[in-house]
């Protein structure tokens, strides 16, 4: 395996644990893997979008007071 397909795997393996995390109200453990999520993509040039993409933007809405009758 080369030192891509390692980035690659670690990205995913961080991806996994991110939602995992996330599901079960691990707010902190969430963040952790997220962070290590964007490090790879970045220093691995994978290019991803981020699979978080929607909950932020759905955060922002709410804290915007255009979603879930705002704050």
């Amino acid at each position: 395996m080369n030192e891509r397909e390692r980035l690659l795997t670690e990205l995913e393996e961080a991806e996994r644990k991110a939602w995992d995390a996330l599901s079960r109200y691990k707010f902190q453990m969430f963040g952790y893997w997220a962070a290590i999520w964007v490090h790879l993509n970045r220093i691995g040039d994978f290019g991803r979008a981020n699979p978080w993409r929607e909950i932020v933007k759905a955060a922002r809405q709410h804290v915007d007071g255009k979603g879930n009758g705002g704050v």
